[in-house]
């Protein structure tokens, strides 16, 4: 399952009434929302047609969440879904993770993209190959250090895996509180340390399962009083159900080689051009008078 099928599914079952994406590209991501809607990316370039009640702000996420109401578009007050897919660096993802948290709820659903490198080379902070995830992995591992009270799952997505993370608490400060030691620890210069339980996926759930759990539905019913607690918890139970076998594709250079433009082929040679017919009879004829 890729990733945007993986959307399309949550949207289908979990029925959001608000959705929030972070890093919206080309818009192939907000194709898959049919509710009300925010975009945030300071350069998108949506060429993906789509069907949703929609606001786009052509901004970066920490400018948009520095605004005074980020999402008083949402009547709710509360983001039910969030996909973030912004800049592939660690601190960048963490505090996008931050800042929709406390603008989320305990029934919230906040999915994170290319958590899940194939290479170290894709996991790398500077940029050099075309499949790049960069170093956002270390989300997850500080979700489960500092965050044990979040259920964690990581998903074998195609094609560099996903991030589900349910139980938000918009109350818990753990993150903030210890945000510049976190970077002082987990910033770290290339090549990144990527820990072979990442790059086999061995504690990675199947998403076709966890697409077929019935959590979904009581989520969306909790959302009107109760709680899911104890079904979000059983998700749990599905992580290292993946069936991952690495096969990383080559490593392409970026940026991209451009091919030199192929040389022109020497024109031909022109053959000379003979005079018309009725020019040469007059030649001929002035030829043989003389």
């Amino acid at each position: 399952m890729n990733r945007h099928d993986f959307l399309s599914a949550i949207h289908a079952s979990y029925k959001p009434r608000s959705y929030l994406e972070i890093g919206i590209n080309d818009g192939r991501g907000l194709q898959r929302s049919h509710t009300r809607t925010i975009g945030v990316d300071p350069a998108y370039r949506i060429v993906a047609e789509v069907d949703c009640d929609l606001m786009l702000a052509r901004a970066t996420s920490d400018d948009f969440f520095a605004r005074e109401n980020p999402i008083a578009r949402f009547p709710e007050g509360v983001i039910d879904l969030t996909f973030i897919d912004g800049l592939h660096i660690f601190e960048y993802a963490l505090r996008d993770f931050m800042n929709t948290e406390r603008l989320s709820g305990p029934n919230s659903v906040i999915i994170l993209d290319d958590m899940l490198p194939r290479t170290v080379a894709e996991a790398a902070r500077d940029r050099h190959t075309v499949e790049w995830t960069g170093d956002v992995f270390k989300v997850a591992q500080v979700l489960e250090r500092y965050r044990p009270d979040l259920v964690v799952i990581p998903l074998d997505t195609t094609p560099t895996g996903l991030l589900l993370v349910l139980g938000a608490d918009p109350t818990n400060t753990v993150l903030k509180d210890n945000y510049d030691s976190i970077l002082a620890e987990y910033v770290s210069e290339d090549p990144q340390v990527v820990p072979e339980e990442i790059l086999q996926r061995t504690h990675a759930a199947d998403p076709v399962k966890v697409t077929e759990s019935s959590i979904w539905g009581e989520l969306a019913a909790a959302r009107s009083g109760g709680s899911a607690a104890e079904a979000i918890q059983s998700l749990r139970t599905l992580r290292g159900t993946a069936s991952y076998v690495s096969n990383p594709p080559a490593p392409r250079p970026w940026p991209p080689v451009k091919a030199a433009p192929a040389a022109k082929p020497a024109p031909a040679a022109k053959a000379p051009q003979q005079p018309p017919t009725l020019v040469r009879r007059v030649r001929r004829a002035i030829k043989n008078r003389l």
